[in-house]
């Protein structure tokens, strides 16, 4: 039953528009990044690293946070559309498996945009002219970078499942990540889902070691997407969905 439902949410995304979200906004970053590099040559004098802060600067603050946000209003669009809720909540699909597979499918686009994003990342240095070998780090840097999405994608479903609205959820993920920058500065990012991408992908200094250790990193994140799972699951379980 889990592999059907998983397959449905599957096909949705295959022939969604938001395939032209997940080429084009990573490109904006990388662009700004690349040009802000360029021109502070003078200062940012640690080739790949530098060209990292200014790219994930961005990147992890403003356009990351969106791009989830619109890959989870996208995924419960069909269900507050219509009446399609009133099929949905008497179908013989567990609620469980209709909530797990939409965060797996929005996890796996995460990992698909940290991909695009190390790309975008490497043929900007590239093209720049950056000197010296491709920080070996740079996947670690997109791995935990993309623990931190996947914990706000959860957070992005169980919003977009109480708010109906396609836009709204998306102005509240941009929202986290601006205050997600006021949080981390202050020692706070490990406790803000918002800020988990940015200290994930070391975004402020990617030399240095991550901030807080690598484990209670992973825990953090297990936390976060267990408790926001286990309260939408909650949420279709106990609530009557508006429909219409």
């Amino acid at each position: 039953m889990f592999i059907r439902v998983l397959k449905a949410e599957m096909i949705k995304m295959r022939h969604s528009p938001v395939w032209l979200a997940f080429l084009l906004i990573p490109i904006i970053p990388a662009f700004m990044g690349t040009f802000n590099y360029l021109n502070n040559l003078e200062i940012l004098e640690n080739e790949w690293y530098s060209l990292w802060t200014q790219h994930t600067l961005f990147a992890c603050y403003f356009f990351l946070p969106v791009l989830i946000g619109i890959y989870c209003s996208y995924l419960w669009r069909l269900e507050h559309a219509n009446h399609n809720w009133n099929a949905v909540m008497t179908a013989p699909v567990p609620i469980t498996h209709l909530f797990l597979a939409k965060l797996i499918m929005g996890s796996a686009m995460v990992l698909l945009t940290q991909l695009w994003i190390g790309l975008l990342y490497i043929l900007s240095g590239l093209l720049a002219g950056v000197l010296g070998p491709i920080p070996p780090e740079l996947p670690v840097w997109l791995f935990f970078g993309a623990l931190g999405g996947m914990v706000v994608c959860a957070l992005q479903l169980l919003i977009s499942l109480v708010i109906r609205s396609f836009a709204v959820p998306v102005g509240i993920a941009l929202m986290g990540g601006i205050a997600g920058l006021a949080l981390l500065s202050k020692g706070y990012g490990i406790w803000f889902p918002y800020a988990l991408i940015t200290l994930g992908m070391r975004a402020n200094d990617p030399a240095a070691p991550m901030s807080v250790g690598e484990i209670q990193f992973i825990i953090a994140c297990v936390v976060f997407m267990a408790g926001f799972s286990l309260f939408a699951i909650t949420w279709l379980k106990s609530r009557d969905v508006v429909t219409g």
